[in-house]
């Protein structure tokens, strides 16, 4: 590792997935939707920004060969994932990794918005896949999500990025233990109108585990920065590429689909 990764490495993200594992296959395969990981097989994938490779061992029941990124738990992913043979973990930044070969998929699930700049990731992202290839990103929209960047990403950027990491687990779960009256209530009833409500739907798909989660996520995240849907349509203004897809995910994120087009 250069000395500039060591520098850049957020040690918020080693702990998160040291402490916290994630084995939640139906909404990976949704955040990837339309995309399957059926339709990945055969094929050479890149995986930038693999966390503790709970995704990746995913991906390499199906595709021929993985290469998973990450600047922060490289370590993690090595040791939960040393039996797939098709499966090399490397150590690098997503936003200027440099790969000799392209790929026939690269997937970024969850991290671009946590970049310091997801446009210039996106176009790193667009540069690893080959002719057409295509680029599947699932990030938090800006649309949706007016009470985590007013009632979240405040509190976290003036005192919570500054507690100890098992503080603000238990904090998480204090949160997911505070949801669950109203999930179990007003969310039943057919009140659209109701902030975060398709979102609340999946909660009551999860564990409670899984709950804390995603709330520890938005907690410990040392940036995030909530992407526009025209932000995320123009990441297909490059004249090889293509928007193959875009669709808001329970009102809360966006799945986009670059199609790299042929040579």
């Amino acid at each position: 590792m250069t000395e500039a990764a060591a520098q850049a490495r957020q040690d918020e993200w080693h702990y998160q997935w040291a402490n916290y594992r994630d084995k939640t296959e139906f909404l990976f395969r949704e955040w990837i939707a339309p995309n399957t990981l059926e339709s990945m097989k055969g094929e050479s994938v890149l995986e930038a920004g693999c966390g503790g490779g709970h995704h990746t061992r995913l991906i390499a029941q199906y595709a021929a060969r993985v290469t998973a990124v990450d600047l922060n738990t490289d370590d993690l992913a090595r040791e939960a994932l040393a039996e797939f043979k098709n499966v090399e973990i490397r150590n690098a930044d997503i936003a200027t990794m440099n790969f000799d070969e392209l790929f026939d998929t690269v997937i970024c699930v969850g991290v671009v918005q946590h970049t310091d700049d997801p446009d210039a990731t996106v176009a790193n992202l667009r540069r690893c896949v080959k002719p057409g290839g295509r680029v599947i990103i699932w990030c938090y929209s800006h649309e949706g999500n007016a009470l985590a960047r007013w009632l979240i990403e405040f509190p976290r950027k003036l005192f919570l990025r500054f507690l100890p990491r098992p503080l603000i687990a238990l904090l998480s779960w204090w949160i997911t233990l505070w949801v669950y009256p109203l999930a179990y209530t007003w969310y039943l009833l057919p009140l659209k109108f109701l902030p975060y409500y398709e979102y609340i739907g999946n909660w009551r798909r999860l564990s409670a585990r899984r709950n804390m989660l995603n709330v520890f996520d938005k907690l410990n995240a040392p940036q995030t920065q909530f992407i526009r849907r025209a932000r995320a349509e123009a990441w297909a203004r490059d004249p090889d590429f293509t928007l193959e897809h875009l669709s808001a995910y329970v009102g809360v994120s966006w799945r986009v689909t670059l199609r790299r087009k042929k040579a």
